[in-house]
């Protein structure tokens, strides 16, 4: 009989339980939408629901096995970072989970700096303060709902709530970890500085366990809620940012961009040190999912930007099926530069701009401007912010890359890989798998179930197809619109910072 890993994906819209056979491939993904509640009896309050979010599983992991033919031989979690909450031995939650959406923690985020500078937080976790951080949510709940820490047991993360669900043993694992704003970066520990903070310990967490590592063993009750058959293997995974560059297939000298709404631009490095340089550019950094290896990474907004463009340009189209084809073939026949159009995708406060405190900028616009070239202007400009971020490694970790590997939905827009190619002056690499974090977790739950004897044994098994764009005759005029386009950000500084 056939083997296959079962992937849990607990994505910020979208929840799905998807089946990958041996080789990779994708053998069958059933999903449901995600979205946070408001909160009752907290104005403007975004929380997950878990048991919500549980009780879909519980209908996408039938529907997804009844598809197939084979046994489960794993099943592992991946999910979004910085998200968890406290809860007691029985597995009972002292408060809900607080989505990275949810405003509340805004002024905790400022005020932390009263009590630890934001260089120092950067010096100790490797980590930006934003207000998402899992430290910002339970100073927020020290002063807010105290009860709610002194009555639980411990914390976890959105990976080991799940994965409770499954098996009743509870797990923290690294990556996870390295959301949070509490850890050490180096000595991979926590930090009593900022755990004292929030008047805790090291001994209110669960023990670390390593991405592969097995949490326990599915129950009886799971077991016959799902299908699984009792007793398989649940498999620590964690924050999906790490499997999708495992699941990438990418090798170390390459950098992975996962491409979706964010764009997360990200190296595998073998020694973390601390850095002026990484700390004013909004470099933050994680644990890899391999231990030994470092994370550093910048977050960009990006599909984001061009859904703007589709939202305010192309409305006409709308209820088209072809709208992003449409786009795309229109765009391409612009040339490059777009007719002097030039976009600064700063829409939210990350990224290589975020210390010139820049907005979302569009300049040149003219009479005969017309809406193809707005939207080719955002490809570059999106371009252009990503060789800001290549830039930013070399600079401060003297990482050159030999190639960029894009997975995401990002990955999919032809000319969009085509113009990151030319900017950058560097191949931009696709894969034949969309599915890369849940391929990464995948490989990892593979090693964990005994399948493999490593993930470099696990990585020969799969089989996957690259696709390859080389820079074209249009990267030295690229060069030249990146050298005019760097210098805007401190140009238009004073404006921004002015608040005018």
């Amino acid at each position: 009989m056939n083997q296959y890993i079962l992937v849990l994906d607990c994505g910020a819209t979208t929840l799905r339980a998807v089946a990958v056979g041996m080789k990779g491939e994708i053998l069958a993904i059933s999903s449901l939408p995600n979205v946070p509640r408001l909160q009752s009896g907290c104005e403007d309050c975004l929380v997950w629901d878990l048991d919500e979010i549980w009780n879909k599983f519980l209908q996408i992991i039938p529907k997804v096995r009844s598809q197939i033919d084979g046994k489960v031989a794993a099943v592992t979690v991946t999910t979004f970072g910085a998200d968890g909450t406290t809860i007691k031995k029985d597995g009972t939650l002292t408060y809900p989970v607080i989505s990275w959406q949810c405003s509340r923690t805004t002024g905790w985020a400022k005020k932390i700096a009263s009590f630890i500078s934001p260089r120092e937080i950067f010096r100790i976790t490797g980590y930006q303060i934003i207000p998402f951080n899992t430290i910002i949510k339970l100073l927020w709940m020290r002063e807010n709902v105290p009860e709610a820490l002194d009555e639980a047991d411990t914390y976890m993360m959105m990976p080991g709530l799940l994965s409770f669900k499954l098996c009743g043993e509870m797990s923290f694992d690294y990556p996870s970890a390295s959301t949070t704003m509490m850890i050490d970066i180096r000595t991979k520990k926590w930090s009593e500085r900022l755990l004292s903070l929030v008047g805790l310990d090291e001994t209110f967490f669960p023990p670390f366990l390593p991405s592969g590592g097995v949490i326990g063993q599915v129950t009886t009750k799971v077991s016959t809620e799902t299908g699984i058959p009792v007793g398989t293997p649940v498999i620590a995974a964690g924050h999906d940012t790490q499997f999708a560059l495992i699941g990438s297939m990418a090798d170390q000298s390459e950098m992975v961009l996962s491409s979706g709404t964010w764009e997360i631009a990200a190296i595998r490095i073998p020694e973390y040190r601390d850095s002026e340089k990484a700390f004013e550019t909004g470099i933050m950094t994680e644990f890899d999912a391999v231990d030994g290896l470092w994370n550093p990474q910048m977050l960009m907004m990006a599909g984001g930007v061009v859904e703007w463009v589709r939202r305010n340009f192309f409305a006409d189209m709308k209820d088209r099926s072809d709208i992003y084809s449409l786009m795309i073939d229109n765009a391409r026949e612009i040339e490059p530069g777009s007719g002097g159009v030039i976009m600064i995708p700063s829409f939210m406060p990350s990224g290589p701009n975020k210390p010139y405190e820049t907005k979302g900028t569009i300049l040149g616009l003219g009479l005969t401007t017309d809406r193809s070239q707005v939207y080719r202007a955002a490809l570059e400009g999106l371009s252009f912010q990503l060789k800001q971020a290549v830039k930013a490694f070399y600079e401060t970790f003297g990482f050159e890359p030999t190639a960029v590997r894009v997975v995401g939905g990002g990955s999919k827009n032809h000319l969009w890989n085509q113009i990151r190619a030319d900017v950058l002056g560097l191949p931009v690499i696709t894969t034949s798998c969309e599915e890369g974090t849940v391929l990464g977790a995948a490989l990892f739950a593979m090693v964990g179930s005994g399948i493999a004897r490593s993930l470099e044994e696990a990585k020969k098994m799969i089989e996957i197809s690259t696709r390859v764009w080389e820079p074209s005759e249009n990267w030295p005029h690229y060069q030249k619109l990146y050298e005019e386009y760097e210098k805007l950000p401190l140009f238009l500084a004073s404006h921004y910072r002015n608040k005018i």
